[in-house]
């Protein structure tokens, strides 16, 4: 008949059961699990600090919140860096930003906000631009 006791004890039985020395463990990050750049701990603290009433916040939620943000700034980073590229420069500065997010029409639905030190995107309305001649025509007409 055994007389263990049912109990969680590391005691007896084990590889390193007379060991003292404990191997030192590698920490794994969850962003690192999850194969994110994004830090998924710190996006879940501020979840749950921005929650009300005190709601549980789920470990997935995190990482998902955490592969959105991921997701989006690389594809502004992508389009800025490409803008920036077109302009023969190779710092991506706020009006890179404006031109990329402007130019996407999903992202410019997505982000409606007012960059600073963006500018404005560059447009010349069409009869501006009309040929001098037809310009000429128009008025010898009436």
């Amino acid at each position: 008949m055994s007389t263990k006791t049912g109990g969680k004890s590391k005691a007896g039985g084990g590889p390193d059961a007379g060991s003292t020395v404990q191997q030192p463990r590698t920490l794994v990050t969850r962003s690192q699990k999850a194969g994110l750049q994004f830090p998924v701990g710190r996006i879940h603290r501020y979840l749950k600090q921005r929650t009300q009433h005190n709601v549980r916040i789920g470990a997935k939620a995190a990482v998902y919140t955490s592969a959105v943000l991921e997701y989006l700034t690389a594809e502004v980073l992508e389009l800025a860096g490409n803008a920036s590229k077109d302009l023969r420069v190779k710092r991506i500065t706020p009006r890179h930003l404006q031109l990329a997010i402007r130019g996407d029409e999903e992202l410019d639905t997505l982000v409606k906000a007012t960059i600073a030190g963006g500018g404005v995107l560059p447009f010349i309305h069409k009869a501006l631009t009309a040929p001098k001649n037809a310009a000429a025509k128009k008025a010898g007409e009436p």
